[in-house]
């Protein structure tokens, strides 16, 4: 960019350097998220070289990543009303009610991809994602249930008695993530048993190991808010310059709040920069 006494006067382009002079500019290069659609990360670099402050650039809203190998065997299935919980060192960070997915390599959909927002900055502490799979009953109710379910399948034998529980697909990676025998019969299924299998519908953990970072629906992290008057989108920086859009630092849950961030900011800015003399 060409900019002289804090004012924007022109751009410079393509390797040939020609330039091209007016009063206003607006970047709005979009974030890191999408590459492959020329979304690289050139408008920070732009904004750095004429003094603004570029917050850490991070995944958003990212699919995630698990230590566990049995999660390939859930690859697809698709689990609704369901609540995980975000945890990190017991701590609990964040909840979201609602769908999630499994995938060959950890965890996506919805929830999860909200859940990233809070657990992207601990990614190296290892996180715990915990599932209620179960969320709408207490843990009286759920009991309650066992005992209903149980009672109904007492001639049959743990891994057969499940199916009005947990969908097909979970089943056999549930009991084992129980560790009780599968070819237990159900009525020797004792007070202690069911107790784990309360407790595994409710805290169905699975541990975080990374991003992936390619897939993320946005950038965390940008131009520092704090540099930009809001009224305008204008630099507070320089005079003419203006921003839109995810090269901001400012993102948001899914749901279209981020397409409502770019079309919103994208509106003041080329409305304010058009107006520049």
């Amino acid at each position: 960019m060409i900019v002289e006494k804090e004012r924007i006067k022109g751009v410079i382009v393509g390797d040939d350097h020609e330039r091209f002079y007016c009063d206003s500019v607006v970047i709005a290069t979009g974030g890191l998220s999408y590459p492959a659609t020329g979304s690289t990360g050139d408008g920070y670099e732009l904004a750095r070289q004429v003094g603004h402050t570029i917050t850490v650039l991070k995944p958003s809203l990212v699919p995630l990543i698990s230590k566990e190998k049995w999660i390939k065997e859930l690859q697809g299935l698709t689990l609704r009303n369901v609540e995980a919980t975000a945890y990190i060192k017991q701590k609990k960070l964040a909840s979201e009610f609602g769908e999630m997915i499994f995938t060959h390599y950890g965890i996506s959909g919805p929830i999860i991809l909200t859940l990233s927002r809070h657990i992207i900055d601990y990614l190296e502490e290892y996180p715990l994602v915990s599932i209620n799979l179960k969320p709408a009953l207490t843990e009286q109710e759920l009991d309650k249930r066992l005992i209903r379910d149980f009672d109904l399948y007492k001639n049959k034998i743990f891994k057969n008695a499940m199916n009005d529980l947990l969908p097909k697909k979970m089943i056999p990676v549930f009991i084992n993530y129980t560790g009780i025998n599968p070819e237990k019969p159900v009525n020797q299924i004792s007070q202690d048993d069911r107790k784990k299998i309360r407790d595994c519908l409710r805290n169905f953990q699975i541990t975080i190991i990374g991003c992936k970072e390619k897939e993320a629906i946005v950038t965390k992290g940008g131009v520092s808010v704090k540099e930009i008057n809001p009224k305008t989108m204008e630099s507070k920086i320089v005079n003419g310059l203006f921003f839109a859009g995810e090269v901001i630092d400012v993102d948001g849950v899914t749901g279209g709040y981020n397409l409502q961030s770019a079309f919103s900011t994208g509106f003041v800015a080329g409305c304010n920069s058009a107006s520049v003399k």
